[in-house]
């Protein structure tokens, strides 16, 4: 099973790794065979799962449970589990709530926000729980971004950004994830921090990892498909075609094909 320790090692190695969001059995067990090396179990259940229109209405039991449902079906990824909308709004809450999720199998919690955090990340890794933490865009800020938009845009946003990144760095979170930013911002963060790995979504090549929401990797969405996603099923064909294009996904990621600069935000800073 793929540890923490692993995703530090990779990144000294300068191994790229593959991670997907997943929520049910059969789906990780589909990761496990494919050899996904990080697995997060997404409050973006809430709109591929669920049907909601954003991430806003899913509470922690529904973590707690697909985090259970996925820890069952793969012995292979690390996995980390979000804690949604306002669950960490007090220390308690954070230290409760990680509990939860990670007596269910979570390996990690993954929290969306800034500096802001350096208490609650200080708190949880105290206390023996792994944190990463989410920036650029947050979906559970919508509603303050005005919608899902590219951030970090100028030389001043992009700054505070790194900066957010220091302050929870310093409090000992484990893994950052950026979400569509700049590709020479990512680059930036990910070189900064020689021992921390750094995922991304739509935040350039140069990350240590890469996540996609699996729907999206399969064609599965069908609404608005954003920059960042690339369909891998639709170089597959026959019985085997979802396993084969998580596997091309995986590939994919590891010799760095994947994501090609029309799937990134080149923005000079």
């Amino acid at each position: 099973m793929i540890s923490l320790s692993d995703l530090r090692q990779f990144k000294q190695q300068g191994r790229k790794f593959s991670c997907l969001t997943c929520y049910d059995a059969s789906m990780a067990k589909a990761m496990e065979i494919a050899e996904i090396d990080t697995i997060l179990i997404g409050d973006s259940l809430g709109m591929t799962i669920q049907g909601h229109d954003s991430t806003l209405p899913v509470n922690v039991e529904d973590m707690v449970y697909h985090t259970s449902v996925v820890r069952r079906g793969n012995n292979h990824a690390f996995i980390l589990t979000d804690l949604p909308f306002m669950s960490y709004a007090t220390l308690n809450d954070a230290l409760v709530n990680s509990k939860k999720v990670m007596q269910a199998g979570a390996q990690m919690v993954k929290l969306e926000g800034g500096a802001w955090l350096a208490e609650t990340v200080e708190v949880l890794t105290r206390n023996g729980i792994p944190v990463c933490v989410h920036l650029g865009l947050t979906p559970q800020s919508v509603h303050v971004f005005g919608g899902y938009k590219l951030q970090a845009k100028t030389r001043e946003a992009a700054d505070q950004l790194i900066a957010d990144c220091k302050a929870v760095v310093e409090a000992g979170a484990a893994v950052l994830l950026l979400e569509c930013v700049p590709a020479q911002l990512g680059q930036e963060i990910t070189e900064l921090f020689p021992h921390v790995p750094v995922i991304g979504i739509g935040a350039g090549a140069q990350t240590d990892g890469q996540v996609l929401v699996v729907q999206d990797m399969l064609g599965l969405n069908f609404g608005r498909v954003a920059r960042f996603v690339r369909n891998f099923m639709k170089e597959q064909s026959g019985e085997t075609a979802i396993l084969d294009a998580i596997k091309s996904y995986h590939v994919a990621v590891l010799d760095q094909s994947f994501p090609a600069k029309e799937h990134t935000f080149q923005v000079e800073l």
